[in-house]
């Protein structure tokens, strides 16, 4: 085992390693404007540290994005069929066909 000089510098895996442990917040915001009106505006906020980490600091956001979780298209699926039939259901209340308000 080779012990490190403190004036060595660090290879790349080792600060890639560092940054994804700790995690790096690099935010910036863009605006354009003309004759005092602004015309676009972009906040960038980017957050790179491992899935770990991020969790730890309470990122999760993947988990529940149906673009990237199969998981989660399956919930939107279910939540659209479940807000479908309680309108079919509100509808049936609203002409009378429920008797007592019951099912």
């Amino acid at each position: 085992m080779t012990q490190r000089n403190a004036l060595q510098p660090d290879g790349l895996a080792d600060i890639l390693e560092r940054i994804l442990d700790k995690g790096i917040v690099i935010a910036g915001d863009v605006s354009v404007s003309l004759v005092g009106i602004e015309l676009l505006s972009i906040r960038l906020r980017l957050l790179i540290a491992t899935v770990d980490k991020a969790k730890e600091l309470g990122i999760n956001w993947w988990e529940s994005d149906p673009r990237l979780s199969a998981e989660a298209h399956r919930l939107e699926q279910e939540n659209q069929l479940l807000i479908e039939r309680i309108a079919a259901l509100e509808r049936r209340l609203d002409q009378g066909q429920i008797a007592g308000g019951l099912i």
